[in-house]
């Protein structure tokens, strides 16, 4: 019982302990019937080896048909290279060269798909086991069967033995969220209409600290994935684009809570901004329930988003009722009041955004799985989405730039392993495979890491080989006990890495190899010596790559992600507001088409990002500022660029006509640059280590600019405002938010500077 709730605590959901049983069961099976029933050594080692890489080196998530569809993927796939490593086995150069080139693509396609990422350690070796065996075209053949019988037998494993719940990590949180978030807006608008009401207030008060939970617990399980929870369908994208928009999301209730309702607020916008608070929260609730089916009826959450529509248009319509003029005796007072008089309205407007951006892509996540396999397999998407190659090609070209952490990762992994080919070759060492193997198994992104984990590899060998030693000595030359010894080796060799270490796993995978080779060509212990030296040999290559090859790691490059990804995305931020200005001008409409391209470019630069941060925590060793904090910094990201979304939603529905409001431009354009200059000050000294810009301080000039717009250039004659007016308005209320984030990133983005200077010191220096 100890034994198990010990298990259970490092093992949730015992995902390793089912990777291991069932490589337990298969792997001695495949491997007695190929070298005992077929007599054929390369059958037996392909087929053991296969079944080693399709059961414990890969995990797919997701629903049982997908993962079977991935497994088949990764077999056919497999089957491939290993006829390529066998074509390519000899000479020495091309096994290396070649090497080097499969590893790149393979490490590289991670950064398209999140199923090709996790599968990336089993590809590798379909490759390195034949590449490091040399083998003519004649044995192509026995190789070729091996791995099938892998494929096959793997397969049926992991659909009829101790079969895995779909695990979709962000799914479930995700619904948690969506329903915390619509009680808290119902709770709020309860207590707002009844502000004296104080079991109202703490119910308010309870909701808002069960959605702030909620929230909370969703990017929590996104950071806990080891890999990207998504790939090229259509509804993992979406799904995990929903981390970002549900927390902004709530920080925009947060400030629409914040807005004081006085008398002087006009009752109709009062009434319509609250009609948006109730139909928002009938919206996430049908989300909610949506995303909880997998491949659900949109058409309920359809219907709540055309209500939520007609309550954003009525807002609309409420805020355009409002007077634009000043007070009768021509005092500015009127317009500033105006201009304070749409706070209602803008909150109101800010939060339909958010919530249709969040209903879209749950909408869109249901229509995604409720296609037909052959839709899928023919790259068919719902809507105006890319196919599948189209979207390959689009995901991959934000990791093309020399400051993507994948792209380093992967030349350092292929340069690493073509070098451990070449080196296992020309050295003539026993068992080359184990060089390579031993090469990736201690590759980390930085040197330190990488050094870290030599240590560790070749301590666990060597315990390893010393267990294995006394256990081939108490053994003797008696096969039956090696083979029945063979399934608890391969059952803890597969549950040791992910709950117990690295080393525990390296040590109970070294007496499982002096088990397996003993089977195949007895020679005692003596075998575990010569994997002491091959990993050795192969933990020299990684550790020296590593030193040669960016050896900061992630966490410099992390500033640099950082930096670029604030840049673009202001740089999105300036071209939503040129072309909404176009929009208020017919002559200058044409020269500020669509910002289509900035938003391409700020998306790459937010992957780039996402690259970099994964990267940064899945680096060994303690961090010196708490994940918190750091993680702030990625996420103001997502803010300016959610803002820069709402915005041009805004004025897409905004006709061209009328003359260019030379106010408008002016107060608009300062604020622009005002931001553009401090991101601009924020990312130069992220990459230069220098002093991070204080935030900037709000300017009580820009809201009487924003009413002498209102008040001078865009009245209509009749009293009152015109649509263009609000959005201009409800423009630089955006701006605005974009400003108060200034102040939430330099905190976290500083603790970023503080965990990179600490790491650059030593462990033992103290922070600033």
């Amino acid at each position: 019982m100890r034994a198990a709730n010990w298990l259970k605590r490092h093992d949730p959901d015992f995902a390793a302990l089912r990777r291991a049983g069932r490589a337990a069961i298969v792997m001695p099976l495949l491997f007695a019937f190929g070298s005992i029933v077929l007599h054929d050594g390369q059958v037996a080692t392909f087929a053991a080896f296969g079944s080693f890489a399709m059961l414990l080196l890969v995990d797919f998530s997701g629903p049982l048909v997908d993962r079977v569809q991935a497994q088949l993927a990764l077999a056919l796939a497999g089957a491939v290279l290993v006829c390529l490593g066998t074509l390519a086995s000899r000479p020495v150069w091309l096994s290396a060269v070649a090497m080097a080139v499969v590893a790149f693509a393979v490490l590289f396609a991670g950064s398209v798909s999140s199923v090709t990422a996790s599968a990336s350690t089993s590809l590798l070796l379909a490759f390195i086991l034949p590449v490091t065996l040399p083998g003519t075209v004649a044995a192509i053949g026995p190789r070729l069967l091996g791995w099938g019988i892998a494929s096959v037998v793997a397969v049926v494993a992991i659909v009829a033995l101790w079969p895995a719940p779909a695990r979709e990590p962000l799914r479930a949180p995700a619904v948690d969220a969506c329903r915390a978030l619509a009680a808290r807006l119902r709770a709020e608008a309860a207590a707002m209409l009844r502000a004296g009401s104080p079991d109202l207030a703490a119910e308010r008060d309870r909701a808002i600290a069960e959605a702030d939970a909620a929230v909370d617990a969703l990017h929590t399980a996104f950071l806990r994935t080891p890999y990207r929870p998504t790939g090229l369908s259509t509804s993992a994208r979406t799904i995990v684009r929903l981390v970002d928009e549900l927390n902004w999301l709530n920080s925009v209730i947060a400030q629409f809570d914040h807005v004081k309702i006085t008398a002087a607020t006009p009752g109709p916008v009062h009434v319509a901004a609250f009609e948006v608070k109730s139909t928002s929260a009938a919206v996430l609730e049908e989300g909610a329930t949506l995303l909880a089916q997998h491949g659900g009826d949109p058409a309920a959450l359809d219907t709540a988003l055309t209500l939520l529509v007609e309550a954003r248009t009525g807002v609309e319509a409420a805020t355009m009722a409002l007077p634009a003029g000043p007070d009768p005796d021509g005092g500015r007072r009127g317009a500033a009041e105006v201009v304070t008089a749409l706070d209602p309205g803008f909150r109101a407007q800010e939060l339909a955004q958010a919530v249709e951006t969040v209903a879209g892509n749950i909408a869109l996540t249901a229509r995604a799985e409720r296609r037909s396999w052959w839709q899928r397999l023919l790259g068919r998407q719902p809507g105006d989405l890319a196919g599948p190659v189209a979207a390959a090609a689009e995901r991959a070209s934000g990791f093309i730039g020399w400051n993507s952490v994948w792209l380093r990762n992967s030349i350092r992994g292929a340069i690493a392993l073509g070098l451990a080919v070449l080196l296992a070759n020309l050295t003539g060492v026993q068992h080359s495979f184990w060089v390579v193997l031993g090469t990736l198994s201690v590759l980390r992104s930085n040197a330190l890491s990488t050094g870290q984990t030599v240590v560790r590899g070749v301590v666990g060998t060597a315990v390893g080989v010393l267990l294995g030693a006394l256990a081939m000595l108490a053994i003797g030359d008696n096969r039956v006990v090696i083979w029945v010894l063979l399934p608890i080796a391969i059952l803890v060799a597969g549950i040791a890495p992910a709950a117990i270490s690295f080393a525990a796993g390296q040590a109970a995978f070294t007496i499982l190899l002096v088990l397996l080779f003993n089977l195949i060509a007895p020679s005692g212990w003596t075998v575990g010596l010569i994997r002491i030296e091959d990993i050795a040999l192969g933990c020299a290559v990684s550790l020296v790559v590593g030193l040669l090859f960016w050896p900061r790691g992630a966490a410099a490059s992390l500033r640099q992600a950082l930096a670029e990804a604030y840049r673009e995305s202001v740089r999105y931020l300036g071209a939503t507001v040129a072309f909404g200005l176009g929009r208020c001008d017919a002559n200058a409409a044409a020269e500020h088409p669509e910002p289509r391209q900035q938003a391409l470019r700020a998306a790459a630069a937010a992957r780039r990002l996402d690259d970099a941060f994964r990267t940064y925590l899945g680096e060994r060793g303690s961090k010196q500022r708490p994940l918190a904090e750091v993680s702030a910094s990625v996420g103001g990201v997502a803010g300016v660029r959610l803002a820069s979304d709402a915005i041009l939603d805004l004025w897409r529905r905004q006709e061209a006509a009328g003359d260019e409001p030379e106010g408008a431009r002016r107060s608009l354009g300062d604020s622009v640059e005002r931001l553009d200059g401090w991101y601009e000050q924020l990312a130069t000294s992220l990459v230069a280590r220098e002093p991070l810009p204080a935030p900037v301080p709000a300017d009580p000039e820009d809201r009487d600019r924003l009413a002498d717009v209102v008040a001078d250039d865009l009245g209509d004659g009749s009293g009152h405002i015109v649509a263009r007016a609000v959005r201009i308005i409800w423009t630089g209320d955006y701006l605005d938010v974009v400003r108060r984030l200034e102040s939430v990133i330099v905190g976290p983005v500083d603790a970023l500077g503080d965990d990179l200077v600490a790491g650059r010191r030593g462990p033992g220096s103290r922070m600033r």
